[in-house]
């Protein structure tokens, strides 16, 4: 998480939705009085005991909004980005098992077994990268809390909005890469049903879908619009904050 006063921004790094690069990208514009909340690459806490006692960035709405004074969470631009929720399980599974996938590699059919086994564990999906996204960006009466939600799918452009929204100039940079085929290979009918069951609520709020290698090729994406909330920031198309992201395109595989 960034909170940047110099800014005015909030970030919520939902993790596996290219999380990394982004906060790398906006570091270099954070002035010494914003706040950061992050564990992987260095130590970083937020000014708020409550908030730094959770020792990891990935916080959510629902922890935050009740600790920020009103005006701040009033008046500053809040973002994020989600990602395919059967893409991002399967980048989510293979980084938490990285090490043992590293010295005993698994065939997808392996995998497939091993992902199924995983998820009936109340523990596995308690952990925060498999946490549903929902969860971290909408407020207690589910309603979608944020100005701006990109997409992982779209994670240039989106972010490159969010630059010309803030006054920035920043590139992406390549981050915490998750070495893997396209998810539709590390799924079969019940799995696929088991995930879909798990991130309902990701489905239906961000109108995400399951797409074969064979259709749409490695590393693309489903196509969907997202969600975002007019507040007051510029306004594409001439008439509101919604842009259209429906066109198909390359998912940067490399992104964390």
């Amino acid at each position: 998480m960034i909170i940047s006063h110099a800014h005015r921004f909030i970030f919520f790094a939902v993790p596996k939705t290219g999380t990394q690069s982004v906060r790398q990208a906006l570091a270099a514009h954070l002035a010494e009085d914003d706040w950061q909340q992050h564990a992987l690459f260095g130590h970083a806490r937020l000014p708020i005991p409550e908030l730094a006692a959770r020792q990891h960035g990935h916080l959510g709405v629902c922890d935050v909004l009740p600790l920020l004074p009103a005006e701040i969470w009033k008046t500053y631009f809040k973002f994020g980005f989600v990602r395919n929720p059967f893409d991002r399980f399967v980048s989510a599974y293979v980084f938490l098992f990285r090490r043992s996938l590293k010295q005993q590699p698994r065939s997808p059919d392996e995998l497939i077994g091993d992902m199924k086994a995983a998820l009936q564990r109340a523990r596995f999906r308690r952990r925060v990268l498999i946490q549903p996204q929902n969860e971290l960006l909408e407020d207690k009466q589910g309603r979608l809390a944020l100005d701006f939600i990109g997409r992982y799918e779209q994670l240039e452009s989106d972010f490159e909005f969010i630059c010309q929204h803030l006054g920035i100039c920043a590139s992406l940079p390549h981050s915490n890469p998750s070495e893997h085929l396209h998810y539709s290979h590390y799924y079969d009918d019940e799995l696929r049903t088991r995930v879909s069951d798990f991130y309902a609520r990701d489905f239906e709020q961000f109108d995400y879908a399951f797409h074969s290698d064979v259709k749409y090729g490695r590393g693309h994406a489903s196509p969907a619009n997202a969600k975002r909330r007019d507040t007051g920031a510029p306004r594409l198309s001439g008439t509101s904050l919604q842009r259209d992201v429906g066109t198909i395109g390359r998912s940067p595989r490399s992104r964390g």
